[in-house]
């Protein structure tokens, strides 16, 4: 019997993290959803606040990541791409969330 385990691309993990910090989330939190090492997530996490599709903010002294408009903005993208493309398993586990909206 033949697995096969598809690879995830950047712009898949990108989309999954948005989904996961929609209503905000620790870094840990994303890090076990996302299934990313902690070095995975530090990268990731640093691109998107540098490019505006995450901010962070604090809360009873704990950073919380959450999604910007801008990343928003992606996430209706990324969705309109993958159903174009017709890659409707590959959507982000939390992608039922963004089609609820």
């Amino acid at each position: 019997m033949e697995t096969e385990r598809k690879r995830r691309d950047r712009l898949y993990i990108i989309a999954e993290i948005l989904n996961i910090a929609e209503d905000g989330s620790l870094k840990t939190q994303i890090m076990y959803k996302a299934n990313l090492s902690f070095a995975q997530l530090n990268e990731y996490l640093s691109f998107l606040i540098r490019m505006g599709l995450l901010k962070i903010h604090k809360e009873e002294r704990k950073k919380v990541y959450k999604t910007t408009a801008k990343g928003e903005k992606y996430l209706d993208r990324y969705e309109e791409i993958a159903n174009l493309i017709g890659e409707h398993e590959r959507k982000p586990v939390s992608a039922n969330i963004t089609a609820l909206r």
